[in-house]
């Protein structure tokens, strides 16, 4: 058994063969994936995450504005992003929210304001956060201090930062988790701090339909490949790739209260 816990297959790289794609996972033991919404939150984007998941057993959503597109946060995509997390049981996160100072899509202010925002809105409706951090691990840890984190937790996605941001986000309680990067040849800091968190912290993901994992480098990357950096995870901790799946799901199903079967 495997979870996927951050993919975004309601993308249209994924149009011509969802239905194909959600079966190979299916196929290879993924019997959980957390869809995460993004894209203009004026436009039909966190709908579509939304309607994928209920449109397929055991695909769940998260919503909420990514900082990309922080700039584009008012209160009608406040309420937009509101509406869809109270109306539909598959949303069981907001986010993805947080900090990207690599592509500096949205100004900075703008990304911190938006992030605070979004962290007080989803503990007003008691959800766990999804949280995006890139080139921002002083800054995300030291946001979340302040906001209290995630009042129903956390999870930190496709973890890409050093250890000291890695303590920190583990000292608020929340869960770590790694993507296909890990897998990579030149990734041995970041394999070093996955070694670091403990087992029953960590989630897996593929992030799809990005960071595809060694050996599939290189092309489009989906949930049943969530496999490879799962058994990338369990080496680094001496862990046989089936026990690993069966810590992770059941992770997962913890951290999100949910009863999954094969």
């Amino acid at each position: 058994m495997l979870v996927d816990s951050h993919a975004h297959i309601d993308g249209t790289e994924f149009d011509a063969d969802r239905d194909e794609v959600v079966a190979r996972a299916r196929e290879a033991g993924v019997v959980a994936i957390l869809n995460v919404g993004t894209g203009d939150p004026h436009g039909g984007d966190l709908e579509r995450a939304v309607r994928v998941a209920e449109q397929y057993e055991g695909v769940y959503a998260a919503v909420g504005v990514h900082p990309h597109d922080a700039r584009l946060f008012d209160d009608g995509a406040a309420g937009r992003v509101n509406e869809l997390a109270r109306s539909s049981k598959r949303v069981i996160a907001w986010g993805e929210i947080g900090l990207d100072y690599h592509y500096d899509n949205s100004p900075r202010e703008v990304q911190r304001e938006v992030f605070k925002r979004q962290l007080r809105m989803a503990r007003e409706l008691n959800l766990p956060v999804i949280i995006h951090s890139r080139e921002a691990d002083a800054e995300t840890v030291e946001i979340l201090r302040a906001e209290s984190g995630g009042a129903a937790g956390g999870i930190m996605h496709c973890f890409g930062g050093g250890y000291e941001m890695a303590a920190g986000v583990l000292e608020l309680g929340f869960m770590i988790s790694f993507a296909g990067n890990v897998t990579f040849k030149k990734a041995e800091a970041l394999r070093d701090v996955a070694r670091r968190v403990p087992v029953e912290r960590l989630l897996v993901e593929t992030d799809c339909p990005f960071l595809t994992p060694v050996p599939f480098r290189g092309r489009r990357n989906e949930p049943a490949r969530v496999a490879e950096t799962a058994r990338c995870l369990a080496e680094l901790h001496g862990i046989e790739a089936d026990e690993f799946g069966r810590i992770t799901t059941g992770n997962f199903q913890r951290f999100f209260n949910l009863s999954l079967t094969q």
